[in-house]
C-alpha cells in the first residue's frame, strides 16, 4: 500500500481523551446492569461470551496505562503512524484473544475492573504529552495517534455489546466522530485517488479510489451512509451487498462499490 501524499488530520488529545472516558463509562453503565445469564451467554465474537467481551474493553484503556508506565521508547519517531494501525489488527487477533480470556477468568468483578482501569488511565493520561510515544503492540506509536484509535475499539464493541445483549448502551458524539473520521481517512489511505467521494454525515468526507478525478459540481461516483453503518463496514460487523440492499448505503456511479475494500481492520 502506498503512503498517502495527504497530511494525516490532527485530533485534539484533550478531547480525544474525555471522549475515550465518557464511551468507556456508558460501556460501565451497561455492563453493571447485566445478569450472570446475559454475562454468559456468547457475544457473538469467535468463541467470547458477553462477560469476556466486556473484559475486553477495559483493554481499550489498559493497554495506554500500561505502555505510559514503561520507558518510552528511545526512538526518534514513530515506528506506527495513526493510519496504518487498521491495517494491523489482524495480525495480532490470537494474542488479543488469549489475553482476553486471562483477563475476564482472573477479575470476577467486572465493576471494580472498570473503576480502576479508569482512574488509572485517567491519572496517567492527564500529565502526558500528546507526542511521547508508546511502545505498543505493533510498533512505537505518538499518545495522540493510539488514543484516537481507543475510540474504535470503544465505538465497536459497544455496537457488538449492544447486538449480543439488547442493550442501548448510547455513543459519545466525539468518539463517534472521532472514530468515523479516522476510518473514512484510512479507506482514503487504503485506495488512493479522486474518482469516489464517500460520506459519512456529519462527520466525514473523503475522495479515493484511482480514476477520473472531479473538478466541480456532484462527483460522477457518490457513496453515503451513517457513522455506525459505516464503522460496521470498516470492521467487518456486515457487508457491503446486505446494507446496500437494506438501503443503508446509497451507492452512485459505476465505481460507487467498496466490496473489494472493505473491511479495513480485520
Amino acid at each position: 500500500m502506498p503512503p498517502s501524499q495527504k497530511r494525516a488530520r490532527r485530533y485534539d488529545p484533550a478531547r480525544t481523551r474525555t471522549a475515550v472516558l465518557a464511551q468507556f463509562a456508558h460501556v460501565r453503565d451497561g455492563v453493571r446492569t447485566l445478569t450472570p445469564q446475559q454475562l454468559a451467554a456468547p457475544s457473538g465474537l469467535g468463541d467470547w461470551t458477553v462477560r469476556e467481551l466486556a473484559a475486553h474493553v477495559t483493554m481499550a484503556l489498559s493497554h495506554v496505562s500500561q505502555t505510559l508506565e514503561l520507558p518510552a521508547p528511545a526512538l526518534a519517531k514513530p515506528e506506527v503512524s495513526l493510519l496504518e494501525w487498521p491495517f494491523t489488527t489482524a495480525s495480532r487477533a490470537d494474542k488479543i484473544a488469549d489475553d482476553t480470556t486471562e483477563r475476564a477468568a482472573a477479575v470476577p468483578d467486572l465493576d471494580a475492573l472498570y473503576a480502576e482501569v479508569a482512574a488509572r488511565f485517567e491519572t496517567l493520561v492527564a500529565g502526558a504529552s500528546e507526542d511521547r510515544l508508546l511502545a505498543t503492540r505493533v510498533g512505537a506509536m505518538r499518545l495522540g495517534d493510539f488514543l484516537v484509535t481507543r475510540t474504535v475499539e470503544l465505538v465497536v464493541h459497544t455496537g457488538d455489546l449492544n447486538e449480543a445483549t439488547g442493550l442501548s448502551v448510547p455513543y459519545d458524539r466525539q468518539a463517534l466522530a472521532a472514530c468515523s473520521r479516522f476510518l473514512a481517512d484510512a479507506l482514503a489511505e487504503r485506495a488512493p485517488g479522486g474518482s469516489v467521494e464517500v460520506r459519512v454525515p456529519p462527520f466525514a468526507v473523503v475522495q479515493c479510489v484511482q480514476g477520473p478525478r472531479h473538478t466541480r459540481g456532484t462527483p460522477p461516483n457518490v457513496i453515503e451512509t451513517d457513522p455506525l453503518t459505516w464503522i460496521r463496514l470498516a470492521t467487518g460487523r456486515t457487508e457491503w451487498a446486505r446494507e446496500v440492499e437494506a438501503a443503508k448505503v446509497a451507492a452512485s456511479g459505476e465505481r460507487a462499490d467498496l466490496s473489494e475494500l472493505l473491511p479495513l481492520m480485520g
